[in-house]
């Protein structure tokens, strides 16, 4: 198959999208498709194909966006490269120019469209609206992100989250949900030596009998840093020798670390600040525990990143990602403060044996998390779609692929 993987942000980026889609097109490429990824680029004036990423000229936006470039939806000259790469399927994952263009360049090709919702957005609101407009500002993103919806044959998410989205912005579709990919080789704790260990603890000062709790992530409001700090200011004492480092950078960075010098905690909260992707592995397996309170994530792959070292997870209770941290199994759940630093003396308190079973089960509960693993549950979704020969469906697309897909069955 010949497939266009379209997303506002890709490398040298970093973020969650960034990491699915450069996943995904590694396990295809794989599996012997050919894949192109159209993407933004505020840094060139001209569309062009390097290591076959189509650069899209676009805008800067504001960092607070998560740096997007902000392509223009319509462009013959990119339509004209998509002609050419001649895709049998195109794929979105995101919802600004370079997703719209992806919608109507699906329509003009006349192949099908396949729609990944990465992100709760309501969740995102207070980026670009005070608070008196919040209502009506969720009720028009509501009407603009059903469009994407709409258009695609199939829609697909990292976790029930994105069906329950979808039904909050008035549109009933089911959504297949499909697993967030982590480089599991990238961040195997047999990589991270125990003089990585020791050379983390000596950089920010945490003694080696104090355990590591981690949570990665950008510090924008919806990842609820916050509530993490005042938790641990509630019930973490200095006597139980539990540290909490908050690795990321983002826009709230400073309110939270005003927040910990002012809840009193500030001695045992460290904040790293940002940490390049490829840097991240030992800052990982240095940590014991990885801790969120984040509600607004649908399948962290920054969680992910942490069973893939071994880190037991521990995770304020979402009902609608309930099945991802299993209790016992690859981590705890915690619904309130004390219940969160109970669990934590819990795991400071379990011997070797104790440990090393606990790790082994978390690196097993995502050992099918690899970008193989990604592309074949996305390649089953385009080929059932390729293949479905309804008369309403065949409509949608020429004659001649299908006879291509036919033969590819024979």
């Amino acid at each position: 198959m010949r497939i266009a993987l379209f997303t506002e942000t890709y490398l040298p980026h970093i973020n969650g999208v960034v990491t699915h889609v450069k996943s995904l097109k590694d396990g295809l490429e794989a599996m012997g498709h050919t894949v192109l990824v159209v993407t933004a680029n505020s840094k060139t004036r001209k569309h062009y194909i390097k290591e076959n990423v189509l650069y899209c000229p676009a805008h800067k936006i504001s960092k607070r966006l998560y740096g997007f470039d902000l392509a223009p939806a319509v462009s013959r000259t990119r339509l004209r490269f998509l002609r050419d790469f001649n895709p049998d399927i195109i794929h979105i994952h995101n919802e600004f120019g370079i997703g719209l263009s992806g919608i109507g360049i699906a329509k003009i090709l006349r192949v099908p469209l396949v729609y990944t919702l990465h992100t709760m957005y309501d969740e995102y609101i207070y980026y670009v609206a005070p608070a008196p407009l919040v209502g009506i500002t969720t009720r028009i993103s509501h009407r603009y992100f059903r469009i994407f919806a709409k258009s695609a044959d199939e829609v697909t998410g990292p976790s029930l989250k994105c069906e329950m989205y979808l039904k909050e912005t008035g549109l009933d579709k089911p959504v297949s949900v499909v697993p967030n990919p982590v480089e599991l080789d990238a961040f195997s704790p047999e990589k991270i030596t125990e003089e990585d260990k020791r050379a983390f603890r000596e950089k920010f000062q945490i003694a080696p009998d104090e355990m590591i709790a981690i949570f990665v992530g950008r510090l924008g409001r919806e990842k609820s840093v916050d509530v993490l700090l005042r938790n641990w200011a509630a019930e973490m004492k200095p006597g139980d020798r539990i540290r909490l480092v908050v690795i990321g950078d983002g826009p709230e960075k400073e309110n939270l670390e005003a927040l910990a010098a002012g809840l009193g905690i500030a001695d045992t909260v460290v904040f790293t600040g940002r940490v390049e992707h490829s840097d991240l592995p030992p800052y990982i397996a240095s940590g014991d525990v990885y801790v969120t309170a984040s509600l607004s994530d649908t399948n962290s792959i920054s969680m992910l990143e942490g069973m893939a070292a071994g880190l037991p997870v521990l995770q304020l209770y979402d009902e609608l990602n309930k099945d991802q941290v299993r209790d016992g199994i690859n981590g705890f759940i915690f619904r309130d403060a004390a219940e969160m630093a109970a669990k934590l003396r819990r795991l400071k308190g379990m011997d070797e044996e104790q440990l090393r079973i606990l790790k082994a089960s978390v690196r097993q509960s995502v050992k099918n998390s690899g970008a193989q693993n990604l592309a074949n549950y996305i390649n089953t979704i385009y080929t059932r779609i390729l293949s479905d020969e309804k008369p309403e469906n065949a409509k949608k697309r020429p004659l001649a692929r299908l006879l291509k897909v036919k033969k590819e069955q024979e």
